[in-house]
């Protein structure tokens, strides 16, 4: 399933979500012909259940849907529906085709069937149909709900570093499209998790785009008659490039192994740390390799290493995810530190 859900995202990216459709959904365009393209091939539904309408695919396999929505800088929530279609599968509930987001940062109440609140930073809110997010029922409960884009009262447009939306939404006395009780296999704060797993696979996915970009930039750039890349200094920093490439997509992709089923919190929570390093160096390695060329407007550098910056902060920080690793490791004590390692942990932010 892997192999062939590989082969069919990268071609459908590559034709679809060229450097050019990529640059014209800048500052929050909604790129309908793209949208379509993905929505009709189910990619959005490959984690859900059968009956659903889904491929029942585990986190591992979901992985290479992940990588290829980074590699191609593809400007659509598809990350954000596969992650909302597999928790509402998780919860026993219908999944949900046509765009859709999720909403890790919520404050929500659900009072006789109606949601008031707010949903902060959510990826293309101002057009998606649909948006996931946790909420409070009367009883203090934590409900999965799923609300309609078109029925928040106001839409307070942002966007990250990259273009892309992250806005905020007002809901008051707002219908529920559908809401469940968060299954108790499943942490309060499951959709940071699973938000910082879907970011890391992106990130090592432009992450690889990069280092193909740099290295054939520096065969290219001739200085003093020669290749850029033939002097050692280059060669150096290459190298960097590619050791920290390749540790971000190992530990990327072992966060989505590990998570095949159930979302393991102490690997995704190194992926990110991880990743974020990752992308803060090699961003910065091939903004030097390329030199001014890579600044410019018209040369798609950019595109790949200012989502570098922005999805290395989403969903929790390196800082913030290594300070809740040292928690968790003070807590257990020497004792406990090998169960730690070897053990799922499933929980969501340590004690």
């Amino acid at each position: 399933m892997r192999e062939l859900f590989e082969a069919t995202i990268e071609r459908l990216l590559a034709d679809e979500s060229s450097s050019a459709a990529v640059l014209a959904s800048e500052g929050g365009i909604w790129p309908a012909a793209l949208w379509d393209a993905v929505d009709a091939s189910g990619f959005s539904l490959a984690g859900a259940p059968e009956a659903s309408g889904g491929a029942e695919a585990g986190w591992a396999d979901l992985y290479v849907i992940a990588r290829a929505v980074g590699r191609f800088a593809a400007p659509v929530p598809l990350s954000e529906a596969l992650l909302a279609n597999w928790l509402l599968g998780q919860a026993g509930s219908e999944a949900r085709s046509g765009s859709l987001s999720i909403a890790a940062e919520s404050d929500l109440t659900v009072l006789d069937g109606a949601v008031s609140g707010v949903l902060r930073d959510v990826p293309w809110g101002r057009h998606v149909q649909a948006v996931l997010a946790i909420a409070n029922a009367a009883s203090g409960e934590p409900l999965l709900v799923v609300l309609s884009g078109s029925s928040a009262v106001r839409i307070d447009p942002r966007l990250n570093v990259a273009g892309e939306p992250r806005d905020e939404m007002f809901f008051a006395q707002a219908t529920v499209l559908h809401s469940v009780p968060l299954p108790p296999h499943l942490p309060a704060d499951v959709l940071r998790l699973g938000g910082a797993l879907i970011r890391c696979g992106q990130i090592a996915g432009a992450l690889g785009t990069l280092l193909e970009m740099t290295a054939e930039y520096a065969g290219q750039r001739q200085q003093f008659g020669k290749p850029i890349g033939s002097f050692q200094a280059i060669q150096q920093q290459l190298a960097v490039f590619a050791e920290q490439a390749g540790a971000a997509n190992s530990a990327a992709e072992a966060a989505f192994a590990q998570s095949d089923q159930v979302l393991a919190w102490l690997p995704i929570a190194v992926a990110k740390v991880t990743c974020a390093e990752a992308a803060t160096q090699c961003a910065n390695i091939a903004h030097a390799v390329h030199g001014a060329i890579g600044f410019t407007q018209e040369y798609r550098l950019h595109l790949f290493s200012r989502r570098l910056w922005a999805w290395r902060a989403e969903y929790g920080s390196a800082t913030r995810w290594s300070q809740q690793i040292g928690e968790r490791v003070c807590a257990v004590g020497g004792d406990g530190l090998w169960s730690l390692l070897t053990q799922d942990c499933h929980s969501g932010v340590p004690a």
